[in-house]
């Protein structure tokens, strides 16, 4: 027995090894989703659980549904698109961010 490893991606083909790539890629990106996914939640839950103390925490729930919202609605709906957009510029200036 020996201590060394084989890089046994040497020893594969080209389309094995681009298929490898593939599966290493897609691996990694399934993980970070997970992972997004369970920040998410994680700040749902938070922004349930404890109330705004004032209305720019309040505009930042709205704003994060207000996106959930926007992504949901189909490409065709450019009217509510846009209704979502005006109400966001509107927090923007009326918050002083811009």
């Amino acid at each position: 027995m020996t201590e060394q490893t084989v890089d046994l991606d040497k020893h594969r083909g080209m389309a094995a090894q681009k298929a490898t790539d593939l599966r290493r890629a897609l691996s990694e990106v399934e993980a970070q989703v997970r992972e997004l996914r369970e920040r998410e939640a994680d700040l749902e839950n938070r922004m349930m659980t404890v109330p705004a103390t004032s209305w720019p925490e309040a505009a930042v729930k709205a704003r994060h549904l207000l996106n959930l919202y926007a992504a949901s609605l189909p490409a065709e709906d450019t009217r509510h698109r846009a209704l979502v957009a005006a109400l966001l510029d509107d927090f923007v200036r009326l918050s002083g961010e811009d």
